[in-house]
């Protein structure tokens, strides 16, 4: 029987009274990097992240980078997906500290109708996307199951992948949605540590810990395909948030192994009214090490990288081991069809055009896929 994951993390100390692993991630000496990378790529153990994100691996990460680029391209070939973001509606009851749609903000608040969501969909499919991901506030009144179901339904014309990234719901109301042709769910833990997740969720639905936590397992066992995991970069100390994701990874591979895991790497960025100091910002050459050292553990595990990130460093990452992008990105409801940008989650860095992206992608020796799946494989004519 498997270990739930909430015991797994409280026994290994990867929620809490984390000291033990900074310790161990210092202690890392250089002949051990030397020796680590030596041995074949794509293999996890918590050992060989500690020692892959430790500081001594500053100074290996061009020999990290080859390595994760070989294994890329061994497994998802010269390949990267390219997917948008539609964001449905801005209105939120969480009070998140970080968060444009934070509940006390004042700016105007956008709900999207199907029809309207439709047309947004429309502007997307147009700019050449197979793969759309439906975003939301914890809109709970407005945003339904049966909201979603009937969005989705609609949209499985134009979309041969249909993704969320909303707040947590059970597991019947996943299987609702999977059922209605919803095949990916991403949620992020945020924060691993339980007293910072506390601190930057001081109201709200969000602030159960182990709800949220335990939420992939729902949508894991109601059937989704795609499981999207992550943590937001500056809230806490990114090698031990490292850790702790990448043993729920571990946990959710082995016991959902038909589904297929993902990681996504958002940092922080200006918000709306956001005006806290971070003392864990993250910077360039940490994300890479973050990113490189999760592929030289996760052989078969999505890597995807957001607009967050300004454009020389995606391109750059997506010669590494990114495999999957966003593009074209509007985080307000109603983006696509207005150039109206209030009610914007975050700022965006890369705001290059789809097809502009596509072309640089190509530039490079890869590969830009807007459909890499089709439907039929899943719906009683093929074969999975």
């Amino acid at each position: 029987m498997i270990q739930d994951i909430k015991t797994q993390l409280a026994e290994m100390n990867l929620d809490g009274n984390r000291n033990c692993w900074t310790d161990r991630l210092q202690a890392i000496r250089p002949e051990e990097l030397e020796k680590e990378l030596q041995n074949p790529a794509g293999r996890y153990t918590i050992d060989r992240l500690v020692r892959l994100l430790s500081p001594a691996a500053k100074d290996f990460l061009e020999p990290m980078a080859r390595q994760a680029q070989a294994l890329t391209i061994q497994r998802f070939g010269k390949t990267i997906a390219l997917y948008a973001p539609l964001y449905v509606s801005n209105v939120c009851v969480n009070s998140c500290v970080y968060c444009g749609y934070n509940r006390h903000t004042k700016f105007q608040r956008t709900r999207l109708s199907i029809e309207q969501a439709l047309a947004e969909a429309d502007v997307i499919a147009s700019e050449g996307f197979r793969d759309i991901l439906l975003v939301s506030g914890e809109d709970v009144s407005f945003i339904t199951v049966e909201y979603l179901a009937g969005l989705a339904q609609k949209l499985r014309d134009k979309f041969s992948s249909i993704s969320l990234e909303i707040y947590p719901m059970s597991r019947q109301q996943y299987q609702q949605l999977f059922d209605a042709g919803i095949e990916g769910v991403t949620l992020y833990q945020e924060t691993y540590d339980r007293q910072l997740y506390a601190q930057y969720h001081p109201a709200g639905p969000k602030r159960d810990y182990d709800h949220r936590l335990e939420s992939p397992d729902h949508f894991s066992a109601a059937g989704m395909r795609r499981i999207g995991l992550g943590v937001l970069l500056g809230l806490a100390d990114w090698r031990l948030e490292t850790l702790a994701l990448a043993q729920h990874a571990a946990y959710l591979m082995k016991k959902y192994w038909r589904s297929a895991v993902s990681f996504s790497f958002p940092r922080l960025r200006p918000a709306t009214c956001v005006t806290e100091q971070w003392p864990y910002l993250v910077g360039d050459a940490d994300l890479v090490q973050m990113m490189l050292a999760l592929r030289l553990c996760f052989a078969d595990a999505g890597i995807v990288l957001s607009t967050r990130e300004r454009a020389q460093l995606r391109d750059h990452l997506v010669n590494l081991c990114v495999t999957r992008i966003s593009a074209g990105s509007k985080t307000n409801p109603g983006g696509y069809t207005s150039d109206d940008p209030t009610g914007r989650q975050f700022e965006i860095a890369d705001d290059r055009p789809p097809a502009q992206i596509a072309e640089k992608i190509r530039s490079i020796g890869r590969e830009a896929v807007w459909k890499d799946w089709d439907r039929a494989f899943c719906d009683g004519q093929g074969v999975i």
